[in-house]
Formats: C-alpha cells, structure tokens, sequence
C-alpha cells in the first residue's frame, strides 16, 4: 500500500499550493482568498524511489458547528483519519494564531504522527519563521516555502521516515490470476457486475449509491483463467463525501488500482461522462494500469443518451486511446465475454515481454518516420532501446542529447511502440537515458 500523507492547517497557509508542488501539479486550485479548497483532494507524488499519495484539504476550522465550514472540518478529520502521516501547515508571515492551538489540540488527540510545517518562510532567518510555534508542543517546527520550494523535500524526507518501507519479500508464487478493480462512480452498478460475474450475490447490490464502503476481492474462474475481482467502493463527486463512514472509501479505491493488473473504469450510459470520472480516469493513467473502459447500462440508454456518452468519451477521455471501449449491461449479463476477453489483451499487453532487436528495429523505423527536432545546432540520436519493466511496458531509449527530446516526440514514440507490438489496453512509458562522453572531462577540452 502506498503511505498518505495528509495536508492540513486552517484557511490560506498555503495548503494547496504545498499539494500541487509534491504532485507536480495544478490539480488543487490555488488563489489568494481563504476557504478555497472545500474538501479533500487526492494526488499521487514521488520522492526518490518512494511513491505516495498527498491529500489536500479544505482549511480547519474544528469548532465549526454548521454550514459550509463544518463539512470543510469533516473532511480535514476524515483526511487525518485516513493519513499515515499529517503535515500541519502554518504561516511563518501572520505567526502563531488562536486556530491554530485549537488545530494543534485536534491533531495531538488523533494519534497520528504530525509534522508542524511554517510555510511562507523564504527570506526569514529558520529561527525568526518558527519562534512562535515551538509551544504547540508537537514536535520541532520545519520553515518550509511551498511556493519556491524551500525545504519541500526535506519535510518529505522527514514524513516518509514515520512510513518505513515495507520490507522486500520473496517474489509471491504466480498463481496465475488477474487481479482486476472495478471502480466508477457510485451506483454505476460497480457490485451487480461482479455478482453477475461471479454468478452470485456474494456482494451487496442496491439502488442507492455509497452501497459499498470498502474494497472486496474475489477469486472466481471462467474459461480456464483465473481472476480476483475488487468492488471498490464509489468514489463520489469531491464536495459530496461527507458521512463519517465514508472516509476510508476513496482512499482505499486509490489503493486497489495501485494493487491491480487491469482496472475496469465503469460508466453510467444514461449519465453520461462526468468530472469525477475523468479524474479517476487520470488516476488509473498516472498508475500505469491497464484499462478497460466499460460503459454500464447500455440496454437502459436511449439512442440520444447512448450518442451523447460516444461524444462524452471521444472529447473528456481522450487520453485514454488505448482501452478498449464496450458497451454492457451488468444486470442482463450482455457484453460480459466480450469484457473478459478485453480484460485478457489487457493483461497480456501490460505484461509483455519485448525483445531487445525488435525494439531496437522498431525504433530504428520511428526515426526513419519521422526524426526529433533539432535542439540548437544538435538533433538528440536515438541508437537502441530495450524493456525496462512491465505493468506498464517500459521501453528505455538510449543515445545522445536526449534531454532535449521534447514531450511531443515522446508521445509520437509511445504511440509508434503500442502500435508496432498491437499492445492495446495499456499505458506505454518511454524513458531515455543519455550516454555519457568519455572525452568530456579530457585535458584541453572546453
């Protein structure tokens, strides 16, 4: 599983702004006016060979009694009970303020380790930003800079460090089964389609959503392969997650794509495509899971809904080219071995093995094709390329000045490879790696 982080601290101290430089992102809207951010937002990060997801929060004001601010206090606990490690944000500038005592009170009673960060301390001497908050009395105040970036990896560094790595084990006997998460919004009929699957009612299916409030895994077999099946729970437009029972849902949804082979992202024809599930959709990609794309309750849609949902996928999913897209009805049981086997080529892509001379021509023709642009007076030289892992397939590129690729060319190269080795229902990655000159450091070289 991977650690959580959680950020919290009362409005305007910079929490979003901390979210999207540990996310490398703009996903959590940042703005000059407090109360901004209402409720938790959820990111993948990396700190070295260490992955982790970052939850941000609306700002904490626990005495709350009603209104806007109280659901914005129930999320940040529901954050902090979700947390490995919370981040408790202040600001170096305004100094030390009565909510944050009444925050620094809450977070001592959660049990959860906390790190106390002063943000919006660039320029300040360490000592000056964090006199005021040594007697909160939860541990030594870290001057940080969001913003600029100042002691970011550093507190990260701190964090991970309460989250040791779990210890390696011996590579797990293949038993030969896909592990495959359903997951979608709430009552897209995420559970009727396992029980059918499965043949059934081994999870509970009911028309109102939030039914499911963890994940399930169940093993079951059709055609000789073997499958585990995860009904994750629904994970619901953020501003909605507000019963307490709730605040493990999505957080544990994250973790079961992160735990999946395949990932079968299921949408609602009749509601068509909605925000929440394009940001689940991003979170599936940033994974690098396989996908299938399967478009629920077909045989209830009418025509003009079945179009809309085409158009909806074509322009809000775009980025997901490479699922395979099906039509079903989890009720009726219609488009289910069509599912499966999609599920099947999913796998099999994700888990490719390609040789490195087939690589290397195919890359070879890519060039041919088409060539990276020019980057100053050089053009970067692409010379061989090997697999550097699968679940996703990652194709390393040798050669020179490959630093100067640009992002386009990256993409053109991801494309070209899926296409070349019919690697439908997976992310491909494209990583370079840039020889190294062993005249560069000779004598009377400039």
């Amino acid at each position: 599983m991977l650690p959580t982080i959680a950020i919290v601290g009362r409005p305007n101290v910079g929490k979003s702004t901390l979210f999207n430089r540990l996310t490398k992102s703009r996903d959590a809207l940042v703005h000059d006016h407090p109360g901004l951010t209402r409720d938790r937002h959820y990111g993948r990060a990396r700190a070295g060979d260490r992955q982790f997801l970052v939850v941000d929060t609306g700002g904490f004001e626990p005495v709350a009694k009603d209104g806007i601010l109280r659901e914005m206090a129930r999320q940040a606990e529901a954050a902090i009970a979700e947390a490995d490690v919370v981040v408790f944000l202040v600001d170096g500038r305004e100094g030390l303020v009565a909510q944050d005592r009444r925050i620094a009170d809450l977070l001592r009673r959660s049990g959860r380790p906390v790190l106390l960060a002063v943000n919006k301390s660039e320029g300040l001497p360490s000592a000056t930003a964090t006199a005021d908050f040594h007697e909160l009395g939860i541990g030594e105040p870290l001057p940080i800079s969001a913003a600029h970036g100042e002691g970011v990896r550093e507190l990260v560094d701190v964090a991970l460090e309460h989250v040791p790595p779990e210890p390696a084990e011996a590579p797990a006997e293949d038993d030969g089964r896909v592990r495959v998460a359903i997951v979608g919004r709430p009552n897209v009929g995420k559970s009727t389609l396992v029980n059918t699957l499965l043949g059934e009612e081994r999870v509970i299916a009911f028309d109102q959503p939030g039914t499911t409030r963890d994940s399930i895994a169940l093993d079951f077999e059709r055609g000789g392969k073997r499958y585990t099946l995860v009904d994750t729970a629904g994970v619901r437009r953020r501003g909605k997650v507000f019963e307490a029972i709730e605040k493990f849902s999505i957080i544990k949804t994250m973790q079961a794509i992160e735990d999946a082979n395949v990932v079968v992202l299921l949408l609602d024809a009749e509601d068509g495509v909605t925000e929440q599930d394009a940001h689940l959709a991003g979170h599936i990609l940033e994974a690098g899971r396989a996908l299938v794309v399967a478009i629920n309750k077909w045989d209830a849609a009418s025509t003009e809904q079945r179009e809309e949902v085409k158009r909806e996928i074509g322009r809000k999913l775009a980025f997901l080219d490479f699922a395979t897209q099906l039509p079903i009805s989890a009720r009726e049981g219609r488009g289910l071995p069509a599912l499966l086997a999609a599920i099947d080529a999913a796998y099999a892509a994700a888990m490719v093995k390609l040789p490195t001379p087939r690589l290397t021509r195919a890359l070879q023709l890519a060039v041919e094709r088409q060539q990276p642009p020019r980057a100053g007076m050089n053009r970067p030289k692409l010379r061989y390329a090997h697999q550097g892992g699968s679940n996703p397939p990652i194709v390393v590129i040798h050669g020179t000045s490959l630093s100067k690729v640009p992002d386009a060319y990256r993409r053109y190269l991801e494309h070209f490879f899926a296409d070349a080795f019919k690697l439908r229902g997976t992310p491909l990655r494209i990583q370079f790696k840039t020889g190294v000159n062993p005249y560069a450091d000779a004598p009377g070289r400039r």
